[in-house]
């Protein structure tokens, strides 16, 4: 599998418009890649609590705009594409949600995923944002994805039910993120914990720039399940970090080293 992750720089200064635009036009360049990923929140930025309301849009194709441009990106690039994450304006009596879209090469929405924890401590995202509450898997033909969003990174019980989901378990654990630069060692920290201590693939895909004024930490990275960088961003600029994954590489480590099989609780 070739992984394309895009760290795109969120300039408070471009338009919504014109970012999607530009990101559709990089996920285009993509044409060739398996999966490509795109960050948390990235048209609006995860920081810009003030503008969620006003932002917020549907995750349908046929009414959301994030949705639309995204859904033609993939479908013209021929990729799968984890399109990161939307304000989502639910349904139910207007909830916002940070919901991420994953799409087919064909241009359908082929999941969601509300994210489940949300940053701030009784502010912020925790206070604006409704949560999921489901684990969400993807059946990519050749590997299962697991979805997380940032702060879920945190918690290691989402990424245990991720891998534990039927019918198939996750192999591949992907994480969108909109993480400061302040934590961003807990950020490869963390990515490369969730790796090891599951034996997947992690595709931690963040962001460049800053999120009303909170500068964001890059260093999207692709771990293999040893907890090995296979490649990475080492600098906080707009960048796209690609790898190719040898996914038989999951069944070997989780058989030379059963872990997983050990497990009591």
């Amino acid at each position: 599998m070739r992984a394309s992750l895009l760290q795109i720089h969120v300039d408070p200064d471009e338009s919504v418009d014109s970012r999607r635009e530009r990101v559709s036009s990089l996920v285009r360049a993509q044409s060739g890649a398996d999966l490509v990923v795109l960050p948390e929140l990235w048209p609006v930025g995860a920081f810009a609590y003030e503008r969620f309301a006003a932002e917020a849009e549907e995750a349908d194709p046929a009414t959301g705009p994030t949705a639309l441009a995204m859904s033609a990106a993939a479908r013209d690039a021929g990729v799968w594409l984890h399109a990161g994450s939307i304000v989502e304006k639910g349904t139910e009596g207007g909830a916002l949600y940070n919901t991420s879209l994953v799409f087919s090469p064909s241009g359908e929405l082929a999941a969601t995923y509300r994210k489940v924890h949300r940053f701030g401590f009784d502010r912020g995202e925790a206070t604006m944002m409704s949560a999921g509450t489901d684990p969400v898997t993807v059946p990519h033909p050749q590997a299962t994805l697991g979805l997380a969003t940032c702060y879920d990174l945190r918690f290691p019980e989402l990424f245990r039910a991720l891998i534990d989901a039927e019918p198939h378990g996750a192999r591949v654990l992907v994480v969108p993120a909109g993480w400061p630069a302040k934590r961003a060692d807990h950020w490869t920290l963390f990515a490369r914990t969730r790796a090891v201590e599951n034996q997947c693939f992690v595709l931690a895909c963040g962001t460049a720039g800053s999120h009303a004024g909170v500068a964001q930490a890059g260093r999207s990275a692709v771990i293999d399940p040893w907890g090995e960088v296979l490649a990475e961003s080492t600098g906080t600029e707009e960048a796209v970090v690609t790898a190719d994954l040898d996914l038989s590489q999951v069944d070997k480590v989780r058989e030379s080293f059963p872990v997983l099989k050990d497990r009591v609780l």
